[in-house]
């Protein structure tokens, strides 16, 4: 159940600083000798140089060493720590301890241990419980091994009604679509090519659930049947064609604007990033310092910048107007020179 499992999911919480992946693995640097926590600051290594590693043990066998800016900082790892066993209490399958009782079993006061959670995850304790018991549901109906009902129950759902009160919120469809990776759902879609080279934009019935780029139209076209294996997809017609265009003429002319209805899914934090990016006007630029004060979590940039990096609308919801605090242009899902063509049009037109 951990989200740090496989190489990709590491290197992303390494890219972020992810504060919260602290115990869960260490990264070391090849060309350095030097392992670290996930959220070091230290200068950031390349990929290709990067190596993972499950303890801090396993490192030092294959000849590497601590960092020393790492240990030099002991409160700022006890922190790292401590978030990271309140993550571990909030995943029981049973129901997540509340405020009190996480404080009480941590040795922190209640109001310290918010404080701190929220600073490092973004999230209340409250809401990364919501957030994860959303991701196992969506796990355990993905399996297809259980009915819905015991797949909400395993999830940590006291109820049904309580769970369906906000599944469409949650999933984006009732619960039985989603265990059949969509079945029965009508996904329109089409393929096309920009300057920026492939791209599909994808249509539910509440609206834009995907707008992808990329450099081959059957890559895209894979990473929209995997996520909903047996939905309908409908590509091709004539009207669709024409909102195509609509995605299309805005990419290469941003002044044309664009207004779509969207089907956006995610976290409650994600979702308040995502509307934050949706604010930031044409020509605009921010930094993840900025937008996690718009949202009001100013000490969550990390968390902030996984948000972007989930996003899976692009040019709607404008995650390429997001910069580093001194102006690097870094950190796009469809590659850095896509977002510096955005960027480059953008300027030129504001």
């Amino acid at each position: 159940m951990t989200p740090y499992i496989t190489d990709e999911q590491r290197w992303q919480a390494v890219y972020t600083r992810d504060a919260a992946a602290a115990g869960h693995f260490v990264y070391a640097v090849r060309t350095t000798g030097i392992y670290c926590q996930p959220g070091c600051k230290s200068r950031m290594a390349k990929r290709e140089n990067v190596e993972f590693f499950t303890a801090a043990a396993a490192a030092q066998a294959a000849g590497y060493r601590p960092c020393r800016r790492c240990q030099a900082k002991p409160s700022s790892i006890r922190r790292c720590e401590l978030v990271a066993r309140a993550c571990r209490l909030l995943e029981t399958p049973d129901n997540p301890p509340g405020l009190g009782q996480l404080g009480a079993q941590l040795g922190a006061s209640p109001y310290h241990l918010h404080r701190l959670f929220k600073a490092e995850t973004g999230l209340t304790p409250k809401a990364y419980a919501t957030a994860f018991r959303a991701r196992r549901l969506r796990e355990r109906l993905g399996e297809g091994k259980t009915s819905v009902t015991e797949a909400i129950f395993d999830a940590g759902y006291n109820s049904n009604s309580r769970f369906y009160e906000s599944a469409d919120q949650r999933l984006g469809m009732r619960p039985r679509q989603y265990r059949a990776g969509g079945a029965g759902m009508a996904i329109h879609f089409a393929v096309g090519q920009c300057s920026l080279g492939a791209i599909l934009v994808a249509q539910s019935e509440k609206g834009i659930c995907a707008i992808l780029l990329g450099d081959a139209p059957e890559a895209l076209l894979e990473q929209l049947q995997d996520q909903f294996p047996n939905a309908r997809l409908i590509g091709g017609d004539a009207e669709y064609e024409r909102l195509v265009a609509q995605v299309v003429g805005f990419v290469e002319a941003p002044a044309l604007g664009l207004d779509l209805p969207l089907d956006v899914q995610g976290t409650a934090f994600q979702e308040r990033v995502w509307q934050a990016l949706r604010e930031v006007p044409l020509g605009g630029r921010v930094s993840y310092t900025e937008i996690a004060e718009r949202i009001g979590a100013p000490k969550a940039v990390r968390a902030v910048a996984m948000a972007c990096a989930a996003n899976r609308i692009a040019v709607a919801i404008p995650c390429h107007r997001v910069v580093r605090r001194d102006g690097d242009i870094s950190g796009y899902r469809w590659g850095v020179e896509r977002k510096r063509q955005l960027l480059e049009r953008e300027t030129a037109l504001s």
